[in-house]
């Protein structure tokens, strides 16, 4: 556009800096910053991008700056109307024009041209398109929310979840008879079970504070055989609204890797 990168309006001149270009950027910066918290919320980062210079500056590494470089295409249409304008406005400005009402060519968008052919110039610009990829893995390449293995972990999660809606509702006699059942095994089991058998750190509070909110990382289904409950059953106790009988607070400890009070 004949303008020199160098001098700026906004930006102070310095060294090593187009302080015209830092000026041209700042009315495409919400779209950018835009994109940039959409990327960061939606992918996470890894150490192996980064690195640090003796200065003890962060810095990102060569795959992840050719994934950044790969949206510039997109940044130089979003910005060229803008260029476009401050050279127009530039040369409207200079008392050196004689005739300030000459149209400065459009090299960037060729609207001029468009425009000369009778057709209408609309500004189309679509936001560089975001890899997706699993909410609970982080695998690249998924079509949905999740990854086909981290699917079916959600999916059998939710099961569980539906199934409490209907653990509420009144049961046929049949399902009465199964729970019974289930309910009477459980109640010979704790009648048998001693309390000597738990080590000493191993207290109901030790399992308030310690062992209830890790389950939360922990599958139902894992939970569930653990205890040998349904599932169901196994999601109260993740969720804490269901405190199950000491004897399986050792096994739900071992779920979450505590073996030994701290």
């Amino acid at each position: 556009m004949g303008m020199d990168p160098e001098i700026g309006m906004l930006h102070v001149d310095s060294p090593n800096r187009s302080s015209l270009a830092c000026d041209l950027q700042e009315p495409m910066r919400a779209k950018v910053d835009a994109f940039i918290l959409n990327w960061l919320q939606t992918e996470p980062l890894r150490k192996a991008d980064f690195w640090e210079d003796r200065r003890g500056n962060c810095r990102i590494r060569s795959p992840l700056v050719i994934r950044l470089c790969e949206t510039a295409d997109t940044w130089r249409r979003l910005v060229a109307p803008v260029a476009e304008w401050v050279a127009q406005a530039l040369w409207n400005s200079s008392r050196r024009v004689a005739n300030k009402t000459k149209a400065v060519p459009t090299r960037l968008t060729q609207r001029h041209r468009s425009e000369g052919r009778g057709r209408e110039v609309t500004l189309v610009v679509n936001l560089p398109r975001l890899r997706k990829i699993c909410e609970v893995c982080g695998a690249e390449g998924v079509k949905n929310r999740y990854c086909r293995s981290c699917a079916i972990e959600v999916a059998r999660d939710t099961m569980a979840q539906v199934a409490l809606i209907g653990h509420s509702k009144p049961k046929t006699p049949a399902v009465k008879a199964r729970i019974s059942k289930t309910l009477s095994d459980h109640a010979v089991a704790n009648s048998w079970w001693s309390p000597s058998s738990l080590p000493e750190w191993l207290n109901e509070k030790f399992y308030v504070q310690k062992i209830q909110p890790q389950l939360r990382r922990v599958k139902v289904r894992e939970i569930a055989q653990a205890m040998d409950v349904s599932q169901p059953y196994a999601a109260f106790i993740r969720s804490g609204r269901r405190r199950p009988h000491p004897r399986h607070w050792q096994a739900l400890g071992a779920l979450v890797d505590i073996t030994a009070g701290e």
